[in-house]
């Protein structure tokens, strides 16, 4: 039977009573203060337990609640003391933030490390657990090799900052470079809580005054340089020494971090599901797993020595979906586990391959003439770039994109076709302008139709050959380009065909070249990965969790997804409201709420149209205490440049007691 069957998951570990600490004080070696709140059993210094540290700027007591209160008292009830510390400059935390990961963010860190596994109530082992931002630098501390750090949990992340991140992908400007910009701009920018800071006034106007708008930081490294390579850990795979749980879901924009880390690191562990950015003891779409526990035959493992049979799973347990309709959202995708080992995972095993012939897909080599010259507003039923869990936010019906792609299509397949892995277009041709970028996307066609994306890869055609240092296209000439598609598990049913449409555009996922572009493809192959030889069919327990956290609504969640068409001007709008509902805490009584709103604008016949505007508003109240801070930015193009503006503004009740705008200029690479 597999090792994550339920009865294998059964933990020996006897519950205890814990205590929750709100406010616990990490003073580093600058005098900097870190907030940290603790859950623990509270004989832990007559029997000391390891400690479990998530580490980040999303705001303990406002923020990140929610999950919170599920996972870190399940873990401290089971023995463990877990740590969940909001990073410099950010929620109840004193000092300033500068960036991401910063080497002052992962030094801190390493800081809390030592601090931890010194405490009397402390084993001397540590591990680190988190999703995106806390999955980064999880993987990024481990590399610096802290002696206490003996394993992580990486969810939702990536080994490569310039490569797979919110910046950037396939040396194309992803547009969430200026829309997770704006979110930190105002996240980051808020007053830590009145009942833990008496000078919390002083704490936010510092704040205020020095939060950088990351955006221009982040758009002035437009290729794989010094400052991606930062805390990218592909650099320095041999510094890892923590064993590593790598976790991903198919429908987040991390997944291929999980093949990648199972395949360079001995003795690393990947689960892949069908989920989005979320935790998968709660995430959609189902089926969940046992997460919790899985982490608890981790943490029992290499932090107490218990023999979980962990090294037993297989290297890798994927969820290979079956195919069906397109919809911008699910609630669950049927399909099967299966398990691979490592060694291959990333690169693929064993493949079949299609090539491109005029407009359909063949077995036997063959040549095509194809033109390409898409709209600008192609890529509209794309999907946003990482869903999160806020209503429609998957690719829909590829059929409108596909007619305004070039499309090469299978006959109907004899008989199923599963793949799993990382599928690989290869592409030998030609551009009339020097700036160009593609969109590949592998799509299942309905007997109907229907197109429903099975995954996708997009391509500055000046990175052909680097990212570090780009190269414009020789006009005329033709060139070889190999584009890699994000992994995918999934299963085309028999009878049905697979499709592959490239476009010169894919709005508003990525940002446009500067030029209208006129691609000749004159030959093609499709490589499709295939899983290979099961190690068998992975079980999981059903999910797990501690009580959900107390809270009061005051103003109800709602989620707006809405395209527009401008008749008079042809503009057109994907418009976006998300308001994340107003809530008080049952525990203590802070009551917070936030909405944001974001609208790209474009014209299809002219990418130098293209527009972001994002707006947040941010709210806390504190007994009488009333604290709003209000944020705004905007981007646009020409040919020779980026432009920027944003502004901050800072209300105590009706009263404005800050403002600051900005404005940038930042010259534009091969992008």
């Amino acid at each position: 039977m597999p090792q994550s069957s339920p009865d294998r998951c059964v933990m020996k570990n006897t519950l205890r009573d814990i205590e929750e600490l709100p406010d616990l004080g990490i003073t580093l070696s600058d005098g900097t203060r870190l907030s940290t709140r603790v859950w623990r059993p509270v004989d832990a210094a007559a029997h000391p337990v390891p400690v479990i540290l998530e580490y980040l700027p999303y705001r303990k007591r406002d923020g990140t609640c929610a999950r919170d209160a599920l996972t870190h008292p399940y873990f401290a009830a089971r023995g463990y003391a877990c740590l969940r510390v909001d990073m410099r400059g950010n929620g109840d935390s004193y000092g300033l933030m500068e960036d991401e990961y910063t080497q002052q963010e992962l030094d801190d860190a390493v800081e809390v490390i030592n601090w931890a596994a010194a405490q009397p109530w402390c084993t001397g082992t540590v591990g680190m657990m988190g999703i995106s931002w806390g999955g980064f630098n999880g993987l990024q501390v481990a590399a610096m090799a802290p002696d206490a750090l003996k394993a992580v949990i990486t969810l939702c992340s990536t080994v490569d900052r310039f490569a797979d991140d919110i910046h950037y992908k396939g040396g194309c400007l992803l547009n969430e470079n200026l829309g997770w910009g704006a979110t930190m701009w105002s996240y980051s920018s808020g007053a830590p809580d009145p009942a833990l800071r008496e000078d919390w006034r002083e704490m936010w106007l510092d704040r205020l005054e020095n939060e950088p708008f990351l955006p221009a930081t982040w758009l002035r490294h437009q290729t794989r340089d010094a400052y991606w390579k930062h805390g990218s850990v592909i650099e320095r795979y041999d510094t890892i020494k923590a064993k590593v749980l790598a976790v991903g879901g198919w429908g987040d924009a991390y997944k291929n971090a999980v093949p990648q880390l199972v395949d360079a690191l001995p003795g690393a562990k990947g689960i892949i599901g069908p989920w989005v950015h979320k935790y998968p003891h709660f995430a959609v779409p189902e089926p969940r797993i046992g997460f919790l526990q899985e982490a608890l035959r981790w943490w029992d493992r290499w932090l107490k020595g218990i023999q979980t049979g962990v090294e037993d799973d297989a290297d890798l347990r994927a969820y290979v979906m079956d195919g069906v309709r397109p919809a911008t959202w699910y609630t669950d995708r049927p399909g099967h586990w299966v398990g691979q080992n490592a060694g291959s995972l990333y690169t693929g095993g064993d493949h079949s391959v299609y090539h491109m012939g005029d407009g359909i897909l063949l077995a036997t080599e063959t040549d095509t003439h194809t033109y390409i010259c898409s709209p600008a507003d192609t890529g509209a039923d794309g999907g946003e770039y990482c869903a999160i869990w806020l209503g429609p936010e998957l690719p829909g019906d590829q059929r409108r994109d596909d007619a305004l792609s070039a499309c090469w299509t299978s006959a109907p397949l004899e008989s199923d076709t599963v793949i799993l892995g990382a599928p690989k277009v290869c592409l030998t041709c030609l551009s009339d302008q020097p700036q160009c970028q593609i969109a590949v996307r592998l799509n299942h066609v309905h007997p109907d139709g229907a197109s429903t994306r099975i995954t996708y890869g997009v391509l500055n055609l000046s990175h052909r050959s680097s990212a570090a240092d780009p190269q414009p296209m020789p006009v005329g000439d033709v060139q070889e380009v190999e584009v890699m598609l994000d992994h995918a598990g999934y299963t085309v049913p028999a009878g049905h065909r697979i499709r592959v449409s490239v476009s010169t555009a894919y709005w508003p996922l990525i940002w446009p070249a500067p030029q209208v572009v006129q691609l000749t493809i004159t030959k093609g192959s499709l490589a499709l990965p295939h899983p290979s030889q099961s190690t068998g069919n992975p079980t999981f327990a059903p999910p797990d969790a501690a009580e959900p956290w107390k809270t009061e609504s005051l103003r109800p969640e709602n989620h707006i997804r809405r395209h527009e068409i401008d008749q008079v001007t042809g503009v057109t709008s994907l418009i976006i409201l998300d308001d994340f509902g107003k809530v008080r805490d049952l525990d203590h009584g802070l009551i917070s709420g936030s909405v944001a709103r974001e609208q790209w604008n474009i014209h299809p016949d002219d990418p130098l149209s293209a527009r972001g505007e994002c707006h947040w508003t941010s709210e806390l109240e504190r007994g009488d205490i009333h604290l709003r801070t209000v944020t705004r930015c905007a981007m646009w193009s020409d040919e020779k440049s980026f432009y920027l503006t944003a502004s901050i503004a800072a209300y105590e009740g009706d009263e404005r007691i800050y403002n600051r705008e900005l404005s940038d200029e930042i010259p534009r690479g091969k992008i």
